[in-house]
């Protein structure tokens, strides 16, 4: 019988415990960044150039601080990226600079802006080189951390394993383990729903992904993927025994391990999971993935995928909890669908979902940043750019501004109404999977999920947060909740 990682989880009084330490944990790093943003933003910077453009370029330059020495702004773009991201933009405009983790970054905040970096068409900004200061360690090798020519030889394979057919094989595959899942779920005063959705995504990632049987290895490999994600996020960077940066790399190791022992088998065999997919893809000229490439595709495919529609699908039965209103529409379609469970032809007939799931990534965008760097001397929208310069796109924050969004702060799904549509001001206004070439190549994946959740949840309870509850939010890959989302649920 196939298993996955998480239904082979220690007992579940240690995996509780497990969650709810990891729980402290967060709330605690959220404090001391919330008191180590107060202080930075207390430290008397004055305002600078980046560079000073060429002689005659006529470009100008892009203003900012560092902020205070060292660690500049990072505990702020951690702790309150919203008002933080505010304040910037009202002192220094949509593109300016300040100091993260040791290097000067140049913060892009407009629509228009985003276009420019994430369009690329003088191919000078490098996702490769972004991302692998960030996450490289981690997840290098992952389609993201790849450029230019040789991302799109990669894209082009991976392709394959993302085609209609695949899709809905995928969740063929991935219907049994939420139904089962969300059946499963106790009915509570202070029902944690991010962590019970967390475990149940991470269940159906080993099932749909990795396709594996993986016996006594769950907890450890379990385990093992979240401490590789959690290393992404680490600020002190150094390979401390017992830190968080040394967990991760750790983590990394055991799950490269892992899927490298496997991979023959998957080769051999005839399996419709995303390992098995990519260990066979091949494209109309033969070209197929290396071992290796195959790896580190997974590893990253797996953090990509899992993280992300968690944050969202969290996120979305957060806002139904605290609007009763559009719980009940959404529910009142799924109802009227008839159907236990979601085909991939019904994801196109719960119109009111869709609206919920594109105004939930506006507010909450599961990929908050996208990071590139210079790669020579450019202008961005007029503005002198230096090789060398680590570009941080903020969708997460520009979603949030009320020069592109009206009452951005408020959850307002009617807003992508056809006859509103206010994403339509401008092609990167609404932009939670990126664009360009590195769009992000599972959107339809992560949708795909989110809604096949909801669709089970909505069936099966109902759910309200207290009124004057705000969830409290940590940094991950995106807005995360640190306390887990506690919600009053009940069976319907």
């Amino acid at each position: 019988m196939k298993r996955s990682i998480m239904s082979l989880l220690a007992p579940p009084t240690i995996t509780a415990v497990s969650g709810t330490v990891r729980q402290a944990r967060a709330l605690a790093a959220g404090q001391v960044q919330r008191v180590g943003a107060r202080l930075a933003e207390r430290y008397p910077a004055r305002a600078r150039a980046l560079a000073a453009p060429p002689p005659g370029s006529g470009l100008r330059p892009i203003m900012g601080d560092y902020g205070p020495p060292g660690i500049g702004y990072t505990l702020n773009t951690l702790a309150d990226p919203i008002p933080f991201a505010r304040k910037r933009f009202e002192r220094y405009g949509p593109i300016q600079w300040f100091g993260v983790l040791g290097r000067a970054t140049v913060s892009v905040g407009s629509p228009a802006a985003l276009e420019a970096v994430l369009l690329d068409r003088d191919k000078v900004f490098s996702a490769e080189r972004g991302w692998e200061f960030l996450i490289g360690p981690f997840f290098h090798g992952g389609l993201l951390l790849r450029d230019f020519d040789e991302h799109l030889f990669h894209r082009r394979i991976m392709q394959q394993a993302f085609t209609r057919p695949r899709l809905i094989g995928y969740l063929e595959l991935t219907t049994p383990c939420i139904a089962r899942g969300v059946a499963a779920w106790e009915p509570s005063r202070s029902f944690h729903a991010y962590r019970a959705i967390k475990h149940l995504l991470l269940e159906q990632a080993t099932e749909v992904f990795a396709g594996a049987r993986l016996g006594p290895e769950g907890t450890r490999l379990a385990h093992a993927f979240e401490d590789a994600v959690a290393g992404g996020k680490a600020l002190v960077r150094a390979n401390i025994p017992g830190g968080v940066w040394a967990r991760g790399l750790r983590g990394r190791r055991l799950l490269a391990e892992y899927f490298r022992r496997e991979l023959p088998a998957k080769r051999a065999g005839a399996g419709t999971d995303l390992f098995s997919v990519l260990s066979r893809a091949t494209t109309e000229d033969g070209h197929t993935f290396t071992d290796d490439e195959v790896v580190e595709h997974m590893i990253f495919v797996m953090m990509a995928a899992h993280d992300t529609s968690t944050i969202a699908a969290a996120m979305l039965i957060y806002e139904l909890g605290r609007r009763p209103e559009w719980q009940d529409r959404l529910r009142a379609e799924s109802l009227a669908l008839g159907k236990d469970s979601l085909d991939y032809d019904d994801l196109d007939r719960l119109p009111s979902l869709d609206l919920a799931f594109r105004e939930v990534l506006r507010l909450y965008a599961p990929v908050a940043q996208q990071a590139r760097e210079t790669i020579a001397d450019t202008d961005l929208l007029g503005y002198y750019l230096p090789a060398g310069t680590l570009v941080m796109c903020s969708p997460y924050a520009m979603m949030h501004t009320d020069e592109y969004w009206p009452d951005a702060h408020v959850f307002d799904p009617e807003r992508f109404a056809p006859d509103r549509r206010e994403d339509r001001s401008h092609r990167f206004a609404w932009a939670p999977f990126g664009g360009g070439a590195h769009k992000c190549i599972g959107l339809y994946f992560g949708g795909m999920t989110v809604k096949a959740v909801l669709h089970q949840v909505l069936l099966r309870y109902r759910w309200t947060v207290p009124a004057d509850y705000r969830v409290p939010l940590v940094a991950g890959t995106g807005p995360t909740p640190a306390d887990g989302l506690p919600i009053r649920l009940e069976r319907r």
